[in-house]
């Protein structure tokens, strides 16, 4: 929610007056956290009439960059800054990583002072002597590297020296002794290095390595460890977020040490997180990341995972979405810990609403959803919002035992109508709606939360359009005096070519324009398992795209589909299969004449490993791709023409002798060759085919089909339109394909590679008189080209 109106031209005078630039002051504004961290750091600073842009600018980078778990010592660090004994950013980084450690902990100036370098003054003199040396020391590396020298890490030898020094003053000496070392600069400094490796001497042995370092980089914890990022449960009493009031109050949300003991107790310091689905749909691919995130933290902490049905919306639940997220979840090798229901706990629900109310925390309102949309957009209070407890109590009781009509009366929190954060206005917490036990049913704002504390949950961990919500989150579970689990929100998953979102699945599936929740063109998690995609691989893809904050990226398709290939290639045996046959009769082999040759399963099989070939029939007739043959050779045309030798893969090479046209004389119905039985000849055309296994008898018969994305757009949820952006030939269906025998006893869920054409899966849809394929992925790989 950006900051608008009269409000936003105060504010953007306030950050004016402290010295930022109205680019970055508008910027700023832009965003609504880093406005209120901003417009907060400068009141405590008792800065509102302005400042010099040094103190603004160190303002600005307390207020995007400091400890969320320190936020009691704010104050403290703001002192020094404005008094300007910390007055560089380095001395301000050393602050924020002293105070992260400290967190809430007593405050020791002497400590503090000593680790953020405050009064040490370091001359030019002693700066430019370390300049000297430093120079010195990697003199060889830098008249043979010249102006291609990292000057950065010149400066970071500089900066291990004297870490409080005037980093514009090192700076500035740096490049004047580059400048007296080696003159002018010349276009060849300018050039870019070559690309081709060269043998080069080694340079003379230096001192400072890391100035010329071409080692690999080194992977990072993160990259390694993806939930080295996430405290340790023990940690859990440092500050989690701040809420600020209308009123300019401000609650720092944290657990007292008894609470955390308490917590600490009960899951005996391991790690407890849990994945939340509601059950109105099929899981998709998104849920693969929550799911990895939620379970893979427990499991890489050897903590414990529940399955949490979020089972609130009494109108979109069914059970078999219950069941499907149950199986799936297992599919995708995750084990939970115990699977719940958020209505396992209505009771806990209700009782702590009624304390809620007890507190003078929520009231019973009666305003029907429009005017609580209108009054929201105005920062109204509802006229019910100040009534007496005693009334709300008895209304809520009446709610529960089903004396008041469906959509008459809700429970609201009494929160901040007046604040910057939508989702602090007032919050419903319980709507009336006829069930067996329950007449009322509470919201997610208002369980979530408390079935979090209520689990002993450590890390509540969603997805970014909730980190909005965590002003509400920590509010209530502060007003009820419940543990408070560490949240932290990770980058949604959004892969290009299709839509994620349920809503819009739902549409599609409900209306036919896709064959089911288990549609292979989808990216459920139903149907890319039914594609053939496999979990492993799916969980790998996740792996790499890490754990991040960066909500802007949408993941393109192929980048999944490598992962894909990664996996199949090591799993999916080969076989022979033609899409579109094309008859070739051998002029030169006896009719009737069948050799069984051997295929490889695998492209690295041994000879003597029996297990690693199948056995082929090569009879007289034979069947190529039709797109294997032209009636025009060219120069790069590999495939078989006219007078056009071409080797049948794992068999001998053949020449075409003869085209049968139909009456247009352009339809090609039957090529005529001849085979090479010596193998003498080598042509560079190497083709699949698939032979009659007797005379007059058909290959195995398949119906194959081919998958393309379901979208034509890489976003198709951005457009108005978005329907109309379905890929009409996504789905091609070709009814009769031709295989090798080895095929005939493949079961629902097989994977193979079909030589040239790509991965093919069993579908479900296959019956005792024809087996049905599904294409997993094409064989061309163009990401891992590009880099992975």
């Amino acid at each position: 929610m950006v900051v608008k109106g009269e409000n936003s031209d105060k504010t953007l005078e306030l950050f004016l007056k402290i010295g930022l630039d109205e680019r970055t002051a508008r910027n700023t504004i832009a965003n609504n956290k880093v406005t209120a961290n901003l417009t907060a750091v400068v009141h405590e600073a008792a800065l509102t009439n302005g400042c010099d842009r040094t103190i603004g600018n160190l303002l600005y980078t307390v207020a995007t960059k400091y400890p969320a778990n320190a936020l009691v010592h704010r104050p403290n660090l703001l002192e020094y800054v404005v008094s300007s004994k910390i007055k560089t950013s380095a001395q301000l980084e050393a602050a924020f990583s002293f105070l992260s450690n400290v967190a809430s902990e007593n405050f020791k100036r002497n400590e503090f002072e000593e680790a953020c370098g405050v009064g040490v003054e370091v001359s030019v003199e002693e700066i430019t002597q370390t300049v000297n040396e430093i120079f010195e020391e990697n003199k060889a590396v830098i008249l043979e590297r010249r102006y291609r020298t990292n000057v950065g890490e010149l400066l970071g030898s500089v900066r291990k020296k004297h870490p409080w020094a005037d980093p514009k003053i090192a700076k500035q000496l740096v490049d004047a002794k580059m400048y007296e070392l080696l003159g002018e600069r010349t276009a060849a400094d300018d050039e870019k290095p070559s690309k081709k490796k060269e043998k080069k001497e080694k340079p003379a042995k230096v001192e400072n390595k890391a100035v010329v370092d071409d080692t690999p980089a080194q992977p990072s914890e993160e990259e390694l460890n993806p939930f080295s990022i996430f405290p340790a449960p023990e940690d859990n009493i440092k500050v989690h977020t701040e809420v600020f009031f209308s009123n300019g109050s401000v609650l720092r949300c944290c657990n007292t040490r008894e609470m955390l003991d308490k917590h600490l107790k009960v899951t005996r310091g391991r790690v407890f997180s849990r994945f939340p689905p509601e059950p109105n749909g099929y899981l998709h691919i998104g849920h693969a990341k929550a799911m990895f995130v939620d379970f893979g933290l427990a499991k890489e902490r050897g903590g414990c995972c529940y399955l949490r049905y979020d089972d609130t919306n009494p109108e979109a639940e069914k059970k078999e979405y219950i069941d499907h997220i149950e199986e799936i979840v297992q599919w995708m090798g995750w084990e939970p810990f115990k699977i719940t229901y958020t209505s396992d706990y209505f009771q806990d629900l209700y009782e702590l609403a009624v304390e809620l109310i007890r507190r003078g925390q929520a009231y019973v309102d009666h305003q029907t959803p429009e005017e609580i949309k209108e009054y929201r957009e105005k920062k109204m209070n509802s006229p019910w919002r100040d009534r007496p407890i005693a009334e709300s109590l008895k209304l809520f009781d009446d709610m529960k035992r089903g004396l008041i009509e469906e959509g008459k009366a809700t429970l609201r929190m009494k929160q901040d109508m007046q604040s910057d954060n939508f989702n602090m206005y007032d919050l419903i917490a319980y709507r009336i709606k006829a069930r067996d036990k329950w007449c009322i049913y509470p919201s997610y704002d208002y369980s979530h939360c408390i079935v979090d504390s209520l689990e002993n949950i450590t890390h509540s961990l969603c997805t970014l359009e909730f980190e909005t919500r965590r002003a509400s989150y920590y509010w209530l579970l502060h007003v009820l005096d419940l543990y408070q689990p560490y949240v932290w929100e990770y980058s949604r998953l959004n892969v290009t070519n299709t839509v994620m979102s349920k809503r819009k699945l739902n549409y599609i599936v409900t209306n036919k324009y896709v064959d089911g929740w288990d549609d292979p063109r989808l990216m459920t998690l139903a149907g890319l398992r039914r594609r053939g995609v496999t979990s492993t691989a799916i969980n790998a893809f996740v792996r790499g795209i890490g754990i991040t904050r960066s909500d802007s990226s949408i993941i393109r398709l192929d980048r999944l589909e490598y992962h894909i290939r990664e996996e199949l290639n090591k799993t999916a045996p080969r076989v022979l299969v033609v899409l579109h046959p094309l008859k070739v009769l051998i002029t030169n082999l006896e009719s009737g004449s069948v050799m069984d040759l051997d295929a490889k399963k695998w492209p690295d099989a041994q000879a003597d490993d029996t297990s690693a070939f199948y056995k082929v029939p090569f009879s007289n007739v034979v069947y190529i791709e039709h797109s294997d043959f032209r009636m025009k050779d060219s120069k790069d045309y590999y495939g078989l023409a006219p007078g056009k030798s071409a080797l049948l893969r794992y068999a001998f090479p053949i020449k075409c002798t003869d085209v049968i046209l139909a009456a247009d004389n352009e339809t090609v119905l039957e090529i005529r060759a001849e085979y090479d039985p010596s193998k003498k000849s080598k042509p560079k055309g190497v083709l699949h085919w698939v032979a009659e296994p007797s005379p007059g008898a058909d290959p195995l018969k398949l119906e194959v089909r081919l998958f393309e994305k379901l979208f034509n757009s890489e976003n198709p949820a951005e457009l108005d339109n978005w329907l109309a952006d379905l890929n009409l030939d996504s789905k091609v269906v070709i009814p009769t394909a031709y295989a090798v025998s080895a095929l005939q006893n493949a079961a629902v869920g097989d994977t193979f590679q079909f030589e040239r054409l790509g991965y093919f899966t069993v579908d479900k849809d296959s019956t005792a008189e024809k087996l049905v394929f599904n294409r997993t992925v094409t064989l061309k790989d163009t990401y891992g080209k590009g880099g992975k």
